[in-house]
């Protein structure tokens, strides 16, 4: 694991670029909203997005949503753009993207202007990260 600072990024491509490192290699912690009011954390590379209905199916619920910034913050103790599930102030259950199988990763760290670096394989057996096709490719 390694933390590496970075200037400020407007964007997860602006992060990527500043890292030197493709899109895809920066994965993306979604706080995602139950209908029972618990969350879940998603973990999707870059240049994807999550696909509700595998999601839903998974998860094996109808309904699934993004919370507001605020109600993320008071799920995780993390801004948006910061979120990781390590340190998290509740450890809800992880769902991770069959594409980050294998791979070193960047991340959230917590904080603005900050990545983490990880191999995802760690991540996914520390969490007990249930892995599979959770995402599409986002349009652009």
């Amino acid at each position: 694991m390694e933390i590496r600072e970075r200037p400020a990024a407007g964007s997860l491509f602006e992060a990527a670029e500043l890292l030197g490192i493709p899109a895809s290699g920066i994965v993306k912690t979604l706080v995602v909203k139950r209908s029972d009011d618990t969350f879940l954390f998603a973990l999707v590379p870059g240049g994807r997005s999550i696909s509700w209905p595998k999601l839903r199916a998974l998860v094996g619920v109808n309904k699934l949503r993004l919370p507001e910034p605020e109600l993320a913050l008071a799920a995780t103790g993390y801004e948006r753009g910061t979120i990781v599930p390590i340190g998290s102030t509740t450890a809800w259950p992880v769902y991770a993207d069959e594409s980050i199988v294998g791979r070193r990763i960047a991340m959230g760290a917590g904080a603005h202007g900050y990545s983490l670096f990880v191999e995802a394989d760690d991540l996914i057996a520390a969490y007990g990260a249930t892995v599979a096709d959770i995402s599409v490719p986002e349009d652009r």
